[in-house]
């Protein structure tokens, strides 16, 4: 499948990120039309040719036109919190706390995060870039809501942080849908030194949005010698969403090369993001370089099937009892793996034992394994990387006499080989209405065979 591989070297904005997309080959009318689904006032998208360092690529801009568009400012230490490069450096003060009486907008225009997905939703965006808007936004609500001590639904944003951001966000996960819905992969993870503005005072790089973000998903992050910001928290959600994988490029056949370009000059790299869009060559490895996550980039354009890449640990035990190993199963789903189970082997001086494995993402490997080494009498654990190949699902609700039940569809090249009715689902149904739970099981089989003809 196509792989999109970024070159985080010089840091992330979401500016920078769109920019480098428009470079591949993105259209930028198509990107303008698409963000005006939002109904969103303020701001006017601009992109142009420009060059860093002797590196040309797009630089893009969204220029405010409300009231609230901020004064210019010159100042290395100025900068917006989840914002990008476009406007300079800025500061961090513009996420805050309202009462719970403060609805709608604030005082001085803040939208909060709730807010923020209601325009979203009722846009007429796709399905995808929904989706993935949430998903980006709530990683910096999370992350905010944490420092400053509230819900993430609570988080304020300034109307100009609020604007800036809703437009680098929703344009980056649409850039990414007109470009295909590409894999994500990305180099190792860079960030300078030096220091913010926050509200209460200065504080060192990483941004603490940008540290929380990438902590929540598991990324290493390295700083380098450049003495400013080079990642943004906007940059930070969107490498937490999307990127599968970080380490080396591997087996990458690079069919085109784009550029994004920064506003600032920096003093030891340039201010550019490069981003490689091509296909990855059979058997290659894309290796993690923190050692937390780790993907294996497999071309698979024989079918439409969705691939990603699992971490499978495994350890064989002989000494432990049948309640330590539930209650090892019962945690370790609970704590978000894919899969727990055992299987009785034969282990040595022919003594009967189990097979320990647990399914997780490779962003969660350490965490497990460090769970089976405390949880279970286990000395070691092993780890393998292991590639899934998943039908595209999609959800059919069937009208049964008793009433209605989910039925999950998987397809294969746009057919349904696999239709499965949701347990909970037919559950929920048999306790309402006292039918027995495998007649609802099986009506409701029928009834979306029946359908799909």
């Amino acid at each position: 499948m196509k792989t999109l591989y970024l070159d985080v070297f010089s840091g992330l904005s979401g500016d920078m990120f769109i920019g480098a997309l428009l470079d591949l080959g993105v259209d930028f009318r198509q990107l303008e039309y698409g963000l005006a689904k939002l109904n969103l006032d303020g701001y006017r998208l601009a992109h142009r040719r420009a060059a860093k360092c002797g590196i040309e690529g797009v630089k893009f801009d969204v220029h405010l036109t409300g009231p609230a568009t901020p004064p210019e400012h010159d100042g290395p230490d100025y900068h917006a919190l989840s914002h990008s490069h476009s406007h300079g450096p800025g500061d961090h003060t513009h996420a805050h706390s309202h009462g719970p009486g403060d609805g709608g907008h604030s005082h001085d225009g803040s939208r909060n995060f709730h807010q923020i997905k209601e325009l979203i939703r009722a846009s007429t965006l796709s399905d995808w870039v929904k989706e993935k808007s949430f998903a980006v936004f709530h990683r910096i609500a999370v992350a905010e809501g944490k420092i400053h001590g509230m819900p993430p639904e609570q988080v304020h944003f300034h109307e100009v942080g609020a604007v800036d951001s809703i437009v680098d966000i929703v344009g980056g996960c649409l850039a990414l849908e007109l470009l295909g819905c590409p894999r994500v992969l990305a180099s190792a993870v860079v960030e300078g030194t030096g220091w913010v503005k926050c509200a209460h005072g200065r504080m060192p790089l990483p941004a603490p949005a940008t540290l929380e973000i990438l902590g929540a998903r598991g990324v290493a992050i390295s700083q380098c010698e450049e003495p400013r910001e080079l990642l943004t928290p906007t940059g930070a959600a969107l490498i937490a969403e999307f990127v599968e994988g970080f380490g080396p490029m591997t087996g990458l056949v690079a069919e085109k090369v784009g550029y994004g370009v920064g506003t600032r000059d920096n003093d030891t790299r340039p201010n550019v993001v490069r981003a490689a869009l091509g296909e990855v060559t059979a058997g290659s490895n894309q290796c993690s370089v923190s050692g937390v996550q780790s993907d294996t980039a497999v071309a698979s354009a024989a079918h439409d099937w969705d691939t990603d890449t699992i971490a499978v640990l495994e350890t064989n035990l002989d000494d432990v009892s049948g309640e330590v190993l539930g209650a090892f199963v019962e945690r370790a789903l609970g704590e978000g793996a894919l899969d727990v189970f055992h299987t009785a082997i034969q282990m040595k001086k022919n003594r009967p034992g189990v097979l320990l494995t647990v399914l997780c993402a490779t962003a969660d490997a350490d965490k497990f394994a460090a769970l089976l080494l405390c949880e279970t009498s286990a000395f070691g654990v092993r780890r393998t990387l292991a590639e899934r190949r998943k039908l595209k699902r999609e959800f059919l609700t069937v009208k049964l006499p008793p009433g209605e039940v989910t039925v999950k569809l998987g397809k294969l090249d746009g057919k349904v080989v696999q239709a499965a009715p949701e347990f909970e689902s037919c559950k929920e149904l048999a306790a309402q209405t006292g039918v027995p739970l495998k007649q609802i099981y099986e009506t409701a089989l029928a009834s979306a065979r029946n359908q799909l003809g």
